[in-house]
This record gives structure tokens, sequence and C-alpha cells, in this order.
């Protein structure tokens, strides 16, 4: 049996703002990633958001990110690594004191927007980040794209480690993500989307925005909760897995 999480990026509005139908989206994922309070989120987003996780029984996880409510972490920020390494250290306990207050466990974390891509790129910086990561709860299984500086440094670590495919956003050959800033990075169309999920279902592969054909060893898929009709994406990706013989969704800490 082939085990995939489907999860999503949550709690990403902001006070009376809300960016997505959060508790749909809880209703058909099995792993929720949720806006710390840096890049989305504040403590009544965060409190709703573990809350209705537990309703739904998913896993709840902690998606860290630069200090950019203005540009939704999705700026680069030249910051040193050690005030780096402090900000996922705070963002972490944020979201940990109210999976505390709820009596849920928090399973995993991830790095959001600019922050993610830039450590998936520099190794030392992964590294930095990660060691902190570790230091506050070594069990935290971290979840990142597939073949990166996070994946390696968390690997040499020995932390747990569940790489992921993003539905909606364009690879290079060599696996990194397509900047958001070039033509292509976002995949808006959803059978589009639904394509390169069957892709990867029945053969394990991804086509790179190049038009390369190449593997893509992951156990997790993720979308957006920002993106436009999410909720009836994560429907279509949900029955995409579940109508795939040998296939079953089952979230990354009880894989």
């Amino acid at each position: 049996m082939r085990l995939i999480d489907l999860n999503a990026d949550l709690g990403e509005g902001f006070g009376d703002y809300r960016i997505a139908d959060d508790r749909s989206l809880m209703s058909i994922i099995s792993s929720a990633n949720i806006a710390c309070g840096f890049h989305a989120g504040d403590a009544v987003t965060m409190a709703e958001s573990v809350m209705q996780a537990k309703e739904n029984q998913i896993d709840l996880g902690a998606h860290v990110g630069f200090p950019d409510l203005q540009g939704f972490g999705r700026r680069r920020m030249q910051i040193e690594h050690r005030t780096l390494a402090h900000y996922v250290t705070y963002q972490l306990g944020a979201l940990a004191g109210f999976a505390r207050v709820h009596n849920y466990p928090l399973t995993h974390m991830s790095f959001h927007g600019a922050l993610g891509n830039m450590a998936a790129e520099d190794d030392t910086l992964a590294l930095a980040l990660l060691r902190a990561v570790q230091a506050f709860d070594p069990a935290l299984i971290i979840s990142t794209t597939a073949g990166n500086a996070v994946e390696r440094g968390a690997r040499a670590l020995n932390m747990r480690v569940a790489c992921t495919l993003l539905a909606d956003r364009a690879y290079h050959s060599n696996g990194m993500l397509v900047s958001r800033g070039q033509p292509g990075a976002v995949i808006d169309d959803s059978e589009q989307v639904r394509a390169r999920i069957r892709q990867w279902l029945t053969s394990g592969t991804l086509t790179s925005i190049e038009g390369e054909v190449m593997p893509m060893v992951v156990s997790s898929i993720l979308l957006h909760g920002d993106t436009p009709g999410a909720v009836a994406l994560a429907r279509e990706i949900r029955r995409e897995i579940e109508q795939t013989p040998g296939c079953e969704i089952r979230a990354i800490s009880r894989q």
C-alpha cells in the first residue's frame, strides 16, 4: 500500500481577515501547516486552527517564515542565521502553546515562502534553522521539497523527513521550485494540477518547466490554501489519490 499525505498551508489570515476556507479544507486534507504569526496568522487564528485540526483529527504542523506580514513572507530578507534560528523557536513556541492548551500534539513543521526557498538553497542556513527545530523538539517531522539543503540537513541531523510535492507550483529540472516572479511558476488551472498529480501517482515522475521528465520521490502532496478554488482542488486531488489503485491517504505522522 502506498501511503500519501495530503496537506495544506492554512491559518494564514490576520485579525478579521481570512485568506482561505480553512474549516472546509481541514475536512478534506490529512495534515495542516499553520502560520505562526510572522508571515500571517495571529493568536486567535492559531487557536482556531488548532481546534479545527483536533476536531478533524488531522496532523498539526507549524509553518514558519520571515517577519513579513506585508509581503506574506514571500520577500527575501537578509538576517543573520542566529537571529533567524531564534525566529524559528519563537514561532514553534507560539503554535505549540495553543497545541498544549487544547491537548493536541504538534507533529511536524515546514519553512514558508522566501525563508523556505533560501534554506533550500543554502546548507549552512538550513542546518542553523534545523538545529533550532531539533533543540525545540527533536521528534518534529521536517516537511520539505525533495533533494534540497533542508532535506540533506535534516537527514544529517537524524531528523525524520517527509518530502512533499507542491501541487500548484512549477519545478526546474534540478528539483528546485520556480521563483514566483517567473511566468508559469504558479499553476492556476485545476485540470493541469490534476494532470500533474495523475502523472506522479502513476509514474512517480513530474515534468519540469523546461520539459524534462524527472523522478519525484515524495510521500506528501501540498496545496496552498490561498490558491483560488483551493477547496474544490483539494477534493479533486483527494479523489485522484483515492481512485488510484494501491494508494491511501494517511497523515505523515502515521505513515
